[in-house]
């Protein structure tokens, strides 16, 4: 087991991060966050055909570069760090491996190829979130999906209803798409409804489990990029910031707030190595890993975003800042998959806790 980066990943992720920062600045990701566009458009046509990462983990057959989920996890970190607003995580990551894991080669054949490429968009409804949609006769749906990251611009929706998969595709008739006002600016979400909406049905749904738990490793990696990003703005701060004579960093309670986050990374960063390895190497141990991964990564982001935004002082609080768009991708990355109270609930059962 290695919980380290090998020095493929690391040109891949610096590869990332250099395209990032001259493509995807921050000033570039407040544009798009507070316009009505679901994300960059450009920049995910260049990270798809310039970068290849729409089709990193998608194996050959199909299009893609089939890397392993270490690698989408190097991308995620660079992209979390970033808060690269794209349809990276909803498509590449959780609708690429829901296809994978369904078992309906017809389907895949169909529908990962444009995902691969980018020129698909995808989205996937978390199971769980509210009732699931009724199917009638025909495979024609009927219900509302609360919250669908990237739903509103999708062109392929995958969910999950009476026991099966279904695929429903954009401009489906019936099929009603709201845009909703959420808390990270980042990362949009809809509400679709569905009536009599036709759709395909391309699998039982018993590989979404294994789907999500593939996401909620990739999500841990965002986070730890997120988290990783917040530690190193704080450091720098308090190296610059000048308070009663002194740098505000030599100031014993920061100190220790910092040396506190110092130590949330070093754990972070080895949860989620070896949920990476697990994901690759190791399907017996992915439950646990993903749930271990998610039970620690949704608190741990979103305290050391919290404690940065707060040792930032006054200007930490204000619109202009940076910190507010990682506090609030860290509270709503916290509960993209399931509260931590559900993920701890599931470690439990994983490891026999419950009775």
């Amino acid at each position: 087991m290695k919980l380290i980066l090998t020095d493929e990943q690391k040109e891949l992720a610096g590869s990332v991060r250099s395209f990032l920062a001259d493509v995807a600045p921050m000033a570039r990701v407040r544009e798009v966050a507070e316009s009505a566009e679901p994300y960059d458009a450009g920049l995910w046509r260049r990270m798809c055909g310039e970068l290849g990462l729409a089709g990193l983990a998608v194996p050959e057959e199909y299009g893609g570069a089939g890397a392993g989920h270490a690698e989408v996890a190097a991308v995620l970190e660079e992209l979390g760090a970033a808060l690269t607003p794209s349809p990276f995580l909803a498509s590449a990551v959780l609708a690429a491996n829901v296809l994978l894991e369904a078992g309906d080669e017809e389907a895949v054949k169909a529908y990962l190829p444009g995902i691969a490429a980018g020129t698909t968009v995808a989205a996937v409804s978390v199971p769980g979130d509210g009732p699931a949609p009724a199917v009638r006769a025909g495979d024609r749906l009927d219900g509302t999906l609360p919250h669908v990251v990237n739903g509103a611009d999708a062109d392929l929706v995958l969910l999950v209803a009476d026991g099966g998969l279904f695929a429903v595709e954009s401009g489906a008739e019936g099929l009603t798409r709201t845009p909703l006002a959420v808390l990270d600016l980042t990362r949009p979400q809809a509400r679709l409804s569905l009536d009599g909406t036709p759709a395909r049905r391309i699998g039982s749904g018993e590989g979404v489990q294994r789907a999500l738990e593939l996401a909620a490793v990739a999500l841990a990696a965002e986070q730890l990029g997120g988290l990783r990003h917040c530690l190193d703005a704080m450091v720098e701060y308090a190296k610059l910031r000048v308070q009663f004579g002194r740098y505000v960093g030599s100031f014993q309670g920061v100190k220790h707030k910092l040396a506190d986050m110092h130590c949330t990374l070093e754990q972070a960063e080895s949860i989620v190595r070896y949920a990476a390895w697990a994901a690759d190497e190791s399907a017996e141990e992915l439950p646990v890993a993903a749930a271990l991964a998610q039970s620690y990564m949704g608190r741990a982001y979103f305290q050391v975003a919290k404690d940065s935004l707060l040792l930032h002082g006054g200007i930490g609080f204000t619109w202009e800042h940076d910190a507010h768009l990682y506090y609030k991708r860290a509270k709503s990355s916290q509960l993209l998959l399931g509260s931590p109270r559900h993920h701890r609930a599931h470690l439990a059962e994983s490891l026999g806790l419950l009775a």
